[in-house]
């Protein structure tokens, strides 16, 4: 999947995104989103790399739990036929929820 079929995907979400982070006071009121590609894992063949993958992480902020927001984002990733794994921490610092999904595209 290209940068820019990802931020299509991204776009279907219908929320308010950005590449690793927001800049500083330009933050918007949650839901939102950010995303970012962390590494790659790259399938090597003759000495050079054969496929490329790269990992792809959006993560979800929320003020509260939402969970048919959080169906609805799955909904999109479903729609593309992308495998993920979820996990859900509480940012006390922040007052906010991160929902993050991981996946390879």
């Amino acid at each position: 999947m290209t940068h820019d079929e990802v931020m299509e995907m991204i776009s279907k979400m219908g929320l308010p995104s950005a590449y690793d982070h927001f800049v500083e006071g330009e933050s918007p009121d949650p839901p939102f989103v950010v995303f970012l590609y962390p590494n790659s894992r790259n399938f090597a063949a003759d000495g050079k790399v054969y496929y490329k993958a790269s990992r792809l992480n959006i993560e979800l902020y929320t003020d509260q739990k939402d969970v048919s927001l959080e169906e609805a984002v799955e909904a999109v990733l479903d729609s593309y036929g992308i495998f993920y794994e979820k996990s859900e921490v509480w940012i006390e610092s922040e007052k906010l929820y991160e929902v993050l999904y991981e996946m390879e595209v």
